[in-house]
């Protein structure tokens, strides 16, 4: 029995444990909250069957011992006006594939993992390299060039540890999996929060994926929506008739999206949303949760001017302080592109209680310098450096998600600036940029190959480019690019303490050349760009033990698609300085052993 007065004061994390339907010895047992509701009947098998009003009447449940695993259900929920609205569970853990939208019988203890060892040992990684490869399961890879040509969550196990593998990709990052109608939608619009859409199969399929993931070495972490919920009428909008899970009124219940947003100062929803959160992360074994759209937490609509909405800040430090304390080495990552404070600083400290947050001014800057021309480059130099003034205020991860890739944005490699084979150079230098910039890292698929059409979620990515000399070269540097980063700890040891970064030379506004030291107990690391379209030659990086110096790379490799023979001498070294010859838009990576 679940503590009823914890789920209307929002104190339960488990509600999906009693609530929703759950297999039996003797059948199963269907449960469901709708307090305003005249009546509620189970729709199952082409039978009407009355539920019985339990705790005060706000609750409603039946037992049916010939249900079983499988069976697809929905509630006929009545209001007080006797008008009646057939809806899918909300704490269903199945659903039919859109269009259709009943809810299916599924059993939560029917897996068994065998992840155990990589359960026990894993961490918010603070410390260690995060390498997060993003990635919409649908249009990764398809079976078929259809729309509809997808591959089952367990079919897709072992050809993506592969891939991962190969590429240098130790965590991966699903956009949401809960069941959504619309394919547009990308999953951000749910109708079934507990449910694994059915496009890719089953509860067990995913189970398995995930499995599989962990048994090598492969962290997953997955986009969860808190924010707001799609407007289908047989899901949540008006589940007993009256705004339940969503504000009254349409000046703060509706979102930018066309959706409804979800009332976080009511107790049952909390209950709702972070027991959703918990269930994704204890039952299904995933790693942490991308948080979508925070700002729409912290400040009503997400407007500053609007102030802060303070019920819902209050609902995500309980619910963050919480599942870092039931899911041990979880990974709880913000999207917010507000000033807010302490987003990740420790909810006994005052925060918000987040592991990381997407810097999305460290983007946008960046992808705004490389838009730029060369001679705009020298007025906007310091759009590289700005991130270094602020980043110490949070624990940041560096995105390129997504959201850049879609909607007219054009591609990361096609923001570069000039033609086709200029945006290569710049995208390699670029990346080396990001590499070695403190905070943690994400890409988009798609984006380690080069790819120049824009993400769309009914085809797989183009993985015909490959066979394009340039871009398998471009893939080649992303591979080896990503293996230096999860190799070196000087990139990532200290991402968070200020020994672990220094600008070396950040006043070449002309030269537009900027030089890094990143630093662990091991190592250093040198970092020299030329994001100019002129040879920089003498260009000299005054370094302690550089006689000591070697070069790990160097974006103008020729094996890369660039201009410099592996075997050409690009830098000299001794008495305390590295002399460079830089080629244009390069960036060249060198390792100082301690």
């Amino acid at each position: 029995m679940m503590d009823i007065y914890g789920f209307y004061t929002g104190q339960i994390f488990d509600a999906y444990q009693w609530l929703g339907a759950h297999v039996l010895e003797n059948g199963v047992v269907f449960r469901t909250f709708a307090p305003n509701a005249g009546k509620v009947e189970l729709l199952w098998n082409g039978q009407v069957i009355p539920m019985m009003p339990v705790c005060n009447g706000q609750f409603y449940e039946t037992t049916v011992a010939d249900a079983k695993e499988g069976d697809r259900y929905e509630y006929r929920v009545y209001g007080q006006n006797g008008e009646a609205t057939d809806h899918c569970d909300p704490f269903g853990f199945g659903m039919e594939l859109r269009p259709e939208h009943q809810s299916i019988v599924r059993n939560l203890d029917d897996y068994a993992f065998g992840d155990q060892e990589w359960m026990n040992s894993r961490s918010d990684m603070r410390e260690k390299p995060l390498n997060i490869y993003e990635l919409h399961l649908g249009s990764w890879r398809k079976k078929t060039e259809e729309a509809t040509g997808w591959y089952r969550y367990d079919e897709i196990a072992q050809p993506l540890v592969a891939y991962l593998k190969e590429s240098g990709y130790n965590y991966v990052e699903f956009l949401p999996v809960s069941e959504h109608p619309c394919d547009e939608s990308w999953g951000y619009q749910n109708t079934g929060f507990y449910a694994p859409t059915s496009r890719y199969g089953a509860m067990n399929d995913l189970k398995k994926l995930i499995d599989v993931l962990h048994q090598n070495g492969i962290g997953v972490i997955l986009d969860f929506v808190p924010v707001h919920f799609a407007v289908d009428s047989y899901a949540l909008a008006k589940y007993d008739g009256t705004a339940l899970y969503e504000y009254p009124h349409n000046d703060v219940g509706v979102s930018e999206w066309g959706s409804h947003n979800f009332m976080h100062s009511r107790g049952e929803v909390r209950s709702f949303l972070q027991s959703n959160a918990n269930y994704w992360l204890k039952e299904y074994h995933f790693d942490g949760l991308r948080m979508d759209a925070i700002s729409r937490i912290i400040y009503w609509q997400g407007d500053e001017r609007r102030g802060v909405n303070g019920n819902a800040v209050d609902f995500i430090k309980v619910m963050n302080q919480e599942l870092k304390r039931m899911n041990p080495g979880c990974i709880l990552a913000a999207e917010d592109s507000t000033n807010y404070p302490d987003v990740t600083k420790p909810v006994s400290e005052g925060g918000l209680g987040f592991d990381y947050k997407w810097d999305m001014g460290w983007m946008h800057d960046t992808l705004e310098y490389f838009q730029a021309s060369p001679q705009e480059r020298k007025e906007q130099y310091h759009k590289l450096t700005f991130s270094m003034m602020y980043y110490w205020n949070e624990k940041y991860l560096l995105p390129f998600s997504h959201d850049e890739v879609v909607h007219g944005k054009a591609t990361i490699l096609q923001k570069m600036n000039g033609d086709y084979e200029a945006k290569f150079p710049q995208a390699r230098a670029m990346y080396l940029y990001m590499m070695v910039h403190p905070g943690k890292k994400l890409n988009f698929m798609g984006n380690e190959i080069g790819q120049f059409r824009e993400w769309d979620e009914k085809r797989e990515q183009d993985w015909s480019l490959r066979s394009y000399p340039v871009h398998d070269a471009f893939y080649h540097y992303m591979q080896e690019l990503n293996h230096i980063y999860l190799t070196h700890p000087a990139l990532s040891e200290r991402d968070y303490r200020g020994d672990g970064f220094a600008w070396l030379d950040c006043h070449q506004e002309e030269n537009c050349i900027y030089s890094v030291l990143r630093e662990s107990e091991r190592e250093q690391l040198i970092a020299v760009f030329n994001f100019s379209d002129e040879i920089q030659t003498d260009y000299e990086v005054k370094v302690e033990n550089a006689n000591n110096a070697k070069l790990l790379l160097n974006s103008d490799w020729q094996r890369f698609h660039g201009n410099t023979p592996e075997t050409e001498s690009v830098f000299q070294a001794g008495d305390g300085t590295i002399t460079c010859t830089l080629q244009p838009f390069s960036a060249m990576l060198i390792q100082i052993d301690k």
